[in-house]
């Protein structure tokens, strides 16, 4: 919405001059297709004029003024799928300077398809544990294990998709349906990899919500994900902008469109938001079989084509490589834009160290689990054999913070009558294939493309290859005195009559996972099994329920289920959401479940009662597309997961932030402070300044040219031209590229809402800092809490908002009874802020109005409030209304 003093015209005349997005205000019901439309931005920004990166482009700036045309657009783009030296994707290589191809590896759980790597929980159990030093720690570990394998760029972390659809596939590979704790977890994994000289990935921009027609194809546009202006920055852009000022060095797009633009060559998106407003220093690259463009996607603003195969792969051809070094010679593609997208990854490079001589070499390779394998795996049989896997294991310690985040993340919904934690002594009969590893192996199903035994992870390319898998039937068998397990999703027939102290345990679990894969009928996307226990599990819990007095339901999930055939059932008395814990799925349950440590995991999701308790726009799934472009439009606005719930009084089951513990906590003396008085909008942006320069005259058709004598592979990308190629590429360079409208070789100042990584620096700016002291006031059970704190707009604001909206959040260390700790939240420019469509600038509106800070342990269980007008807190209030 614009302020109430700027009139309708004023706001269409300001947004025409930014050249951006207007559509229907944020929250309202959207118009048609149409209406959606992704305007150009040109031409792409230089880096470097940040100055935490100035020295690695000076430094980059140099390397590529020594390069070749050739070794340029080598640098730029992949050398083919299933190429190269043994990772997910690959540069080019430079070996007239020792420079070698740069290993891009998945995935956000631990490094995909290599030995003796740790496979850690997947980041929506991260988020569970809302908990930033145990973020950070995962972050170096993968940080540490991806560098030991010899992988320059890792391809995480994912914060898009956000979590809007619940069904979404991906979802489990971010850390919540917030974007407050999405930028959290995303920001201390980027600071955390990148620690180790690994450069981290920050994917997918954006709008990737769902799997099913996610991707171009010949015959099929991807779905359009249609946003609004202010929707994009207050929600799915906020995670980005907190992870680009955390100095991440890559960026990823996605495969769908946004506004009817594909992300892969959406010059607004690329140009405009990540590198300008952004101020994005480190290299945007295209997700794998995206690229669907030459030149445009280079004047678009993409700097690095993976794997560097056109959308039919395999069959040595690429938009870019040779392609490239063909528009540059032609004078299509400018010589600066080419310098910048080289620069730009080896300004990355420097910034993490990697021209060292202690990077490690690539040592693994994706395409086998042998020893010797094939060199260049898609040229077969033209291709060489040799040493591929070197086995070097990168381990070390890293079971420890991965089972530690497993346990601390799992999440205790319901404990009637303490029944939980058990005593070792007592019978359990334990009942649910998940509760086993699959017996095949835990790696039996590619990419974990099966539900089989027990789900530690989705499927699809966020996955990683176990070493070992540590079921929870193991666990509980080492603990308990007294175990019989049934290893069915079924009841099954004559089993012995309960006795009254029998506990049943019952595991069941929800997938979801790629498009790549369809398992179970589930396309990726929960299409197939909805929002329900996969095999019978809801029955199952059921069956028990009617024999069992005292029954406990364990869920390995990838997200929100409905639970409600059988939650409020007398005899289920305690249900634990133990997400997805990777290879520490065993001990970490068993540690909770006997009392070893409190739950102290929390719901990063709020759990509905219905699946039409949230619109129609986040739970329908786009599920037949027939040569139109599938248009996914964004009509709840700013209103996902608990914003929607509380603007229309919907009460969850439970509610986003949720968890209980085995003790009890008070939050006491509450304390509000003014750390900085603020004005309406950020100060004017600081200039650009250090900008290098990156023109160049149109090499000599030598530097296009192949070596006399070097012999290609069938089917690996090469960015050579034959001389008589090259010499064309030169006399066609009379004829003028048909550039897109509005298209400028001039670079701009950059819009007023940047001026850092991240946007204006100001944004972050600390407005207030809140105090509160948190006791364990149980007297049988040490635990640890995590406070929250939600943010209230003041009632006289002129921006619709939604009512109360996630800020900051702090766990604190195990507090023993009676024991107490101090917590620090912070609220910034940004937080108090929301983004103006019409002023292009983030506005907060009342400087000195009645914002609320609701502080507490859950989205609706609140214990204080701060107001910011009068610096008075309020303890043991009602639930806001």
């Amino acid at each position: 919405m614009a302020p109430a003093d700027s009139g309708i015209s004023a706001v269409v005349a300001a947004l025409a001059l930014a050249g951006r997005l207007v559509v229907a205000e944020a929250g309202s019901e959207a118009g048609s297709a149409a209406e959606y439309h992704s305007p150009g931005y040109y031409p792409a920004p230089y880096g470097g004029w940040a100055p935490e990166w100035t020295e690695s482009y000076r430094k980059a700036r140099q390397l590529v003024g020594s390069l070749t045309l050739a070794e340029k657009t080598n640098i730029t783009a992949g050398t083919g799928i299933f190429m190269g030296a043994r990772c997910t994707g690959n540069t080019g290589s430079i070996p007239r300077l020792g420079l070698p191809q740069l290993c891009l590896n998945d995935g956000p759980a631990g490094v995909r398809q290599a030995d003796h790597i740790t496979v850690f929980p997947d980041a929506i159990t991260v988020g569970a544990t809302f908990d930033k030093q145990l973020m950070w720690r995962r972050g170096v570990a993968i940080g540490q294990e991806a560098r030991g394998k010899g992988v320059n760029v890792w391809l995480g972390p994912s914060v898009g998709p956000i979590g809007r659809k619940p069904k979404g596939g991906r979802n489990w590979e971010g850390f919540g349906a917030d974007p407050v704790l999405q930028a959290v977890g995303g920001r201390e994994t980027i600071r955390g990899v990148q620690s180790q000289g690994v450069i981290a990935t920050i994917k997918h921009f954006i709008g990737n919500e769902q799997e099913m027609y996610r991707m171009y194809n010949p015959f099929q546009k991807a779905y359009s994900s249609n946003i609004d202006d202010r929707v994009l920055h207050e929600l799915y852009m906020w995670p980005f902008a907190e992870g680009i000022r955390a100095g991440v060095g890559a960026a990823m797009m996605a495969y769908n469109a946004v506004n009817n633009s594909a992300c892969s060559q959406n010059s607004l998106l690329m140009n405009g938001l990540l590198k300008d407003e952004l101020g994005f220093q480190g290299f945007v690259m295209s997700d794998w079989i995206a690229h669907m463009s030459g030149v445009a996607s280079a004047l678009a603003g993409l700097d690095l084509d993976m794997p560097g195969d056109t959308q039919v792969p395999l069959i040595g051809n690429s938009y870019w490589m040779n392609e490239l070094t063909r528009a540059t010679l032609n004078g299509s593609v400018p010589m600066d834009r080419l310098n910048d997208m080289a620069t730009r990854i080896f300004a990355a490079w420097f910034q993490m160290g990697q021209d060292k001589p202690d990077f490690p070499a690539t040592n693994f390779d994706t395409n086998t689990n042998q020893r010797e394998g094939l060199l260049y795996p898609a040229a077969w049989p033209d291709t060489p054999r040799g040493v591929v896997n070197e086995f070097v294991p990168v381990q070390g310690d890293h079971d420890v913070v991965a089972r530690e985040i497993a346990r601390d993340a799992i999440t205790m919904l319901k404990n009637v009558d303490g029944l939980l934690p058990l005593d070792v002594r007592r019978p359990l009969r334990v009942f649910g294939t998940d509760a086993k590893a699959n017996p095949d192996g835990p790696n039996a199903c590619a990419d974990r493309n099966c539900n089989k035994g027990t789900l530690g992870q989705g499927w699809g390319s966020g996955t990683a290859n176990y070493m070992y898998l540590d079921d929870p039937i193991s666990a509980l068998q080492q603990r308990a005195g007294n175990v019989i397990f049934h290893n069915s999703d079924s009841f099954p027939s004559g089993i012995e009559k309960p006795q009254d102290d029998d506990v049943a345990i019952v595991f069941i679990n929800s997938d979801s996972g790629e498009n790549t894969y369809t398992v179970e009928g589930n396309h990726g996307d929960r299409d197939a099994s909805g929002l329900y226990a996969w095999h019978g599990g809801d029955k199952l819990v059921e069956e028990v329920a009617r024999r069992y007095r005292n029954v406990v339901v364990v869920l390995h999930t990838v997200g929100p289920m409905l639970l409600e055939q059988w939650i409020d059932l007398p005899s289920v008395k305690a249900v634990l959401v133990a997400h997805l814990p990777g290879q520490e799925a065993g001990r970490s349950l068993a540690d909770v479940i006997f009392g070893d440590v409190s739950p102290s995991g929390h719901l990063p999701y709020s759990i509905t009662r219905r699946e039409n308790d949230l619109p129609d726009s986040v739970t329908r799934l786009i599920s037949f597309a027939l040569l139109n472009q599938p248009q996914d439009t964004y009509s709840e606005g700013l209103y996902i997961d608990y914003r929607y719930l509380n603007k229309v009084g919907i009460k969850a089951r439970f509610a986003f932030g949720h968890g209980l513990s085995y003790t009890s906590f008070s939050l006491t003396n509450a304390s509000i402070s003014r750390q900085k008085q603020l004005t309406p909008v950020p100060p004017p942006r600081a200039p650009k300044q250090g900008i290098l320069d990156y023109r160049q005259a149109i090499p000599e058709v030598s530097e296009a040219v192949a070596p006399a004598g070097f012999r290609k592979h069938w089917r690996y990308l090469y960015s050579w031209l034959s001389k008589s190629e090259a010499e064309s590429a030169v006399r066609s360079g009379t004829r003028r590229y048909p550039y897109p409208e509005g298209y400028s070789n001039v670079q701009r100042p950059g819009p007023r809402a940047g001026g850092g990584q991240g946007g204006n620096p100001a944004l972050w700016d600390v407005a207030f800092k809140v105090l509160a002291q948190v006791t364990n006031s149980g007297n049988r059970f040490a635990g640890k809490a995590s406070v929250q704190a939600y943010i209230q707009f003041p009632n006289s604001s002129a921006y619709e908002t939604p009512f109360i909206q996630l800020r900051d959040f702090e766990k604190t260390k195990t507090l023993a009874p009676g024991e107490s700790t101090t917590v620090e939240l912070t609220l910034t420019r940004k937080d108090l802020s929301v983004w103006d469509a019409g002023l292009q600038d983030w506005v907060i509106p009342g400087v000195n109005g009645d914002y609320r800070v609701w502080i507490g342990f859950a989205s609706d269980d609140f214990r204080s409030v701060c107001r910011t007008d009068t610096l008075a807190c309020q303890e043991v209030v009602p639930r806001p209304a």
